[in-house]
Parts: C-alpha cells; sequence; structure tokens
C-alpha cells in the first residue's frame, strides 16, 4: 500500500513539474510574440488589440501615461490573468535610403584596450607575469602615469622612458575609471615589459543599410566585439571605406562563409565617419560627396509589428554591384532579448545561393525589404544552415 502511495505521489508530482515547465514555456513563447513596447504611426488611427491579437491573449481598455499620447495597453491570460502592459507610443513615419553596399569599416578603440596578461622572461632569466590579476581582459588603459593613452605607440614610447620603478595605469573598467599598480619586468632584452597583449584597433568588411535625410547611416545591424574578448568595443574615432570585392568563400553546413575583399585606406576612399560602435549597429555621418556613388533608393521604415513571415528580399552586394535577391522571412520575434536575432530569415534566390551559399560573413547590414518598405537586416548566419540567418528590425536600428 505504502508503495502504490509513493508510486501515485511520484506520478502527480512529474505531472506537476510537466504541467510547471509546459506553463513557463507557454509564457516565454507569448512573451516573445506580445513586445513590451511597440511604436505606432501618429499618422493614422491604429487599433493595437487587433495589431498583437491573439487567441490566448485579451486586451483591456488602454489607460493614458503621457501627454504625447502614448499609453498603457493591459493584456490578460486567457481573459483573466494578468500577463503584461504594452506601452504603446505614436510616432512619425520614417523613411530612409537604403543602400546594400559593401563598406570598409576602421575603428580606433576608447584607450588602449588589454586582451590578456602574459609572462616575461626577465634579465635574471626568471619567468614574470607582472599584470596577472591586476587588469583583466576587456579593460582599456587609458593614462599611464598620469599622462593621457590613446593608442599602442603611446603606450611603448612611455615604456621606453622608464628607468625602473613601479607604475599607475589608469583603466577604464566597464565604465569605471580605476587606478591600478604594475611593477614593470625588465627583460632579456633590457626593456621595460607590463606583460599585457593589447590592440588599439579594429578593420573588417561588412554592409550599409540605410542612410537618413540628414546623411547619418546605420550600418551591420550588430556591434563589432572584440575577437578575443568578446566585449563590445568601446571607440574613440572611425571611418566608414569604400571596399572591393575579391572573392567570396561559399557557404554550407558548419562554415559560415565569407566575403573576401579589400580596403584601401586612403582619403580619397573616404565616405564617412563612425560616431557610435551600439550593439544594435555601428552608426556614423556619411560625407555628401559620397552619397551618389552608392545609388541610394528612399523608401518607408516598417514597424515591427507590420513584419510578416512569408517573402521578402534583400539588398546585398557579393559581384561590385548591389542586387535584390529573393528570402523568405520564417519565424517572428517580438520580444526577444536580444535584438539582433528578432527575426529568421532564409535565402531563396537560386543565383545567390549558387555564389555564397547563403548569408556568409560581410553580408550583415544587408537590408530586408518586406512590401515595399525597409524591414530590418541581416545580423548573423546559422553556422549549421548558412541558407539561413538573424535579422534585426529596421525600427530598433534606427532607436538606436
Amino acid at each position: 500500500m505504502n508503495r502504490r502511495k509513493k508510486y501515485r505521489l511520484f506520478i502527480l508530482c512529474f505531472l506537476a513539474l510537466d504541467l510547471a515547465v509546459m506553463a513557463l514555456l507557454g509564457y516565454r513563447y507569448l512573451d516573445r510574440k506580445i513586445p513590451d513596447e511597440i511604436h505606432v504611426s501618429k499618422e493614422s488611427n491604429t487599433d493595437v488589440s487587433k495589431l498583437l491579437d491573439h487567441p490566448l491573449i485579451s486586451f483591456k481598455e488602454a489607460i493614458t501615461v503621457s501627454g504625447d499620447g502614448g499609453y498603457i495597453l493591459p493584456c490578460k491570460y486567457l481573459g483573466f490573468l494578468p500577463f503584461k502592459d504594452v506601452r504603446v507610443i505614436p510616432v512619425n513615419d520614417k523613411e530612409v535610403y537604403v543602400s546594400g553596399n559593401v563598406i570598409g569599416i576602421y575603428m580606433e578603440t576608447q584607450g588602449v584596450m588589454i586582451i590578456d596578461t602574459g609572462e616575461i622572461r626577465s634579465g635574471s632569466g626568471q619567468i614574470e607575469e607582472p599584470a596577472k590579476n591586476i587588469v583583466k581582459p576587456g579593460d582599456y588603459i587609458v593614462a599611464f602615469n598620469e599622462n593621457k593613452i590613446s593608442t599602442k605607440k603611446e603606450l611603448m614610447d612611455e615604456l621606453k622612458d622608464l628607468d625602473g620603478g613601479q607604475v599607475t595605469l589608469e583603466i577604464n573598467r566597464a565604465g569605471e575609471s580605476i587606478p591600478v599598480s604594475v611593477n614593470p619586468v625588465r627583460d632579456i632584452k633590457g626593456e621595460y615589459k607590463l606583460g599585457i597583449w593589447v590592440r588599439d584597433d579594429t578593420q573588417g568588411i561588412g554592409t550599409l543599410t540605410y542612410v537618413d535625410e540628414n546623411g547619418n547611416f546605420g550600418a551591420l545591424g550588430h556591434g563589432i566585439s572584440d575577437i578575443d574578448t568578446g566585449q563590445l568595443l568601446n571607440i574613440r574615432d572611425g571611418a566608414l571605406y569604400k571596399a572591393q570585392i575579391l572573392a567570396v568563400n561559399k557557404g554550407s553546413k558548419g562554415n559560415p562563409g565569407e566575403l573576401s575583399g579589400m580596403i584601401r585606406y586612403d582619403e580619397k576612399n573616404i565616405l564617412g565617419t563612425i560616431i557610435d560602435n551600439d550593439k544594435n549597429g555601428i552608426y556614423g555621418h556619411l560625407y555628401n560627396t559620397k552619397r551618389e556613388w552608392m545609388n541610394l533608393k528612399k523608401i518607408p521604415v516598417a514597424y515591427k509589428q507590420e513584419v510578416q513571415t512569408g517573402p521578402a528580399t534583400i539588398l546585398c552586394c557579393v559581384d561590385g554591384t548591389v542586387h535584390e535577391y529573393s528570402a523568405q522571412i520564417r519565424r517572428i520575434d517580438l520580444n526577444h532579448e536580444d535584438s539582433n536575432k528578432s527575426f529568421v530569415i532564409q535565402i531563396t534566390d537560386d543565383n545567390l545561393l549558387e555564389t555564397t551559399g547563403g548569408v556568409v560573413q560581410g553580408m550583415s547590414g544587408s537590408p530586408v525589404l518586406q512590401n515595399g518598405k525597409l524591414a530590418g537586416a541581416i545580423t548573423h548566419v546559422f553556422v549549421q544552415d548558412s541558407t539561413t540567418g538573424y535579422g534585426i528590425f529596421a525600427e530598433t536600428m534606427l532607436g538606436q
């Protein structure tokens, strides 16, 4: 009898756990389908409850919360369980010039970025690691003994002038300024070393997404992170350059592929300045004289709730000229915790599949068009399926 009771109790507990997991997964699914915040056009009377219609969710009467017409729309699960409050913000419709042109990117960091610490063989033959547990990967050196530091060369020049003794480094760590002390080691060549691997710039190839009326641009759809630390780079300066595609390394299962190109770092090839490296893209200003080269087309920007699963197109440059290729939006998450993965898009155009295998590195920022509007931009490729990638909503990019 006791065994039967224990067995029943076990079954009941297992069912309860199973129901709890299902409820959690269901909540997560609905949370992605119903956004926390939504923008609507000031120029039209939009019934938001119809835009976000879902059989398991019902919407109550809107509650006005601001003088600009914004309001809160409470919604409930199954008609009686409080689910979330959706903030509705009326905004002006936007139009931008879409691109798809390949671009060269060069950025200088805000200070000298620390990649890692390392060992040094001193003049006496001992192995030392002077900066271990003092600095961390992702820290930025911004001053050396109170002298401002911006580049690796400036840091090396400061080390050349040393004659021994402890030095003070001013470190920027996650936005906080921290002074640290390090005892440089004199190596077997008689030179003082900190035992720190550093970087002060980065470069690469990507795709320009849009340019607005004032010449402000957005590109990539994601920020540029350091290849070693994975952290988003803090930049102090940068420039956009013309780039030339030399070859396409075709993507396949397990191999994302890439666009191989060349950037000529001449002043005449500079297209504009890079001002910000944000999680949703890189941003800056395009020079007036360079915009005609882009052959840009002006179209409206779609609100994220307007983006639908189904046919779409992308603009990209894999042979020196921007072309429009067919694609399909397979899945949409209106409330994804990672804004760079708000929808899934699959390349269906035979010509592009033949050339690239689908989405490849360097296509990040390629505009996604749907129903005559800029819906978003490609951001990542699926490593196990090169025909498919993630995208970011255009509204999110422009809201940076």
